[in-house]
């Protein structure tokens, strides 16, 4: 145990570690509805990035989950069996070169992983089409605006779960029917406004 918290807790290891635990805790506010993993991805900015790495086309945080814990595996590992080995004036060079090459690593070894996810949510991506527009949903997210928020609409089955805008001033929460108006296929997002029968939870 010791050994294993020395390792995790020491340059470069650590700052896995942090990462790690930043998307455990993230994780936790997202289950507790108090902030929306729809709002952390980066915008379009961040999600052209994760797209030209090979990282797109599933959320945010899980991208960065699977990266955190590729990265810490491997940073550990080669800290423990390797790193620890060198004499000590050598560690922190050798530690700054590990970390750049742990990055590019579980870049790569990520990408992979994800890739049976990207292609069931491409199969899932004929759903989410204009066929929606006119229906009304329930906002799902903490809150549903400009930049984030997700629906929840009947489909017969399960329901489904649609990005969701609204435009200022409307700003529904969670629990509160809106209704579908439009359909961005370019940003695969529905325009939502508040059902005139909308109630609050």
């Amino acid at each position: 145990m010791s050994a294993f918290l020395t390792t995790a807790l020491t340059f470069p290891t650590v700052l896995w570690s942090a990462a790690l635990v930043a998307c455990l805790l993230t994780w936790g506010l997202v289950a507790l509805g108090t902030l929306d993993e729809g709002s952390l991805g980066g915008g379009e900015a961040g999600a052209g990035l994760l797209a030209r790495l090979g990282l797109g086309g599933v959320p945010g945080l899980l991208v960065f989950t699977v990266l955190a814990v590729t990265g810490w595996l491997g940073t550990y590992l080669a800290h423990l069996l390797v790193l620890s080995e060198l004499p000590a004036a050598w560690r922190y060079g050798a530690g700054v070169f590990m970390l750049a090459a742990s990055l590019v690593l579980a870049t790569g070894l990520t990408s992979v992983l994800l890739r049976p996810l990207r292609r069931l949510a491409a199969q899932a991506a004929p759903l989410a089409s204009a066929d929606f527009v006119g229906r009304v949903g329930t906002v799902a997210s903490a809150v549903v605006d400009a930049v984030s928020g997700r629906v929840q609409v009947e489909d017969g089955g399960a329901g489904l779960i649609l990005e969701a805008r609204a435009l200022p001033p409307d700003q529904p929460l969670r629990g509160q029917r809106v209704v579908l108006l439009a359909y961005d296929p370019a940003a695969h997002t529905y325009q939502v406004a508040l059902s005139p029968h909308s109630q609050g939870v």
